[in-house]
């Protein structure tokens, strides 16, 4: 399968001016392929978010830094154009999270397994998130990631933890996963195609 990848970024003191801008440069990135996906990546800091984003795109996830503000990455597959926008998590930008929400088609969601001390913290983010309107109905992909890790919480512990079976109203997964090795990463991303983008055509 070949990917084609455009990268942005940009710092936390942009937030609010540049949204306009690079929904602009979102709309001329509109090449040959016929329909978009719009995916917002979310989770706590530290849980691996640009690690797997950079894993999906084959880059080196080696020299990551911590996401002040936000990472697009627009991936060119099936026929359609996945545009990934990947939010930092620390506490002070989850306010921003609910700003990057309208006309999403998809949110993944990525957890820390072997952090066992933040899952109450991240449930209620992940709850919260659910809640909102913008994304009423829209599916979830929850990345377990760091299950490289001996200290890791299977997927499915995690599963029962965040009360997943309770979501009734929208399609999900969760995928086990590690960013470093990309293990379960391509699988998860195979799930948006079969059950995303497919319904989108």
């Amino acid at each position: 399968m070949t990917w084609m990848i455009w990268s942005f970024s940009y710092s936390s003191t942009e937030l609010s001016t540049c949204m306009q801008g690079l929904l602009s440069v979102i709309e001329k990135l509109k090449g040959s392929t016929e329909q978009e996906v719009r995916i917002v990546l979310l989770g706590l800091d530290n849980a691996g978010k640009t690690t797997l984003l950079k894993s999906l795109a084959s880059e080196d996830v080696n020299t990551i830094t911590p996401t002040q503000g936000f990472n697009i990455k627009s991936v060119a597959s099936h026929g359609m154009k996945l545009n990934v926008w990947d939010i930092g998590g620390q506490r002070k930008i989850r306010p921003f999270w609910k700003k990057y929400l309208e006309n999403t088609d998809l949110l993944i969601y990525v957890i820390d397994s072997a952090d066992k001390k933040r899952f109450e913290e991240t449930g209620l983010e992940l709850s919260e998130l659910i809640d909102e309107e913008n994304l009423k109905g829209v599916p979830v992909l929850i990345f377990a990631n760091k299950q490289d890790l001996a200290t890791a919480s299977p997927a499915s512990e995690i599963a029962v933890g965040l009360n997943l079976h309770t979501y009734r109203d929208r399609e999900w997964q969760i995928q086990a996963c590690s960013a470093v090795s990309g293990e379960g990463v391509q699988d998860g991303m195979n799930w948006i195609c079969n059950n995303i983008v497919n319904k989108k055509k």
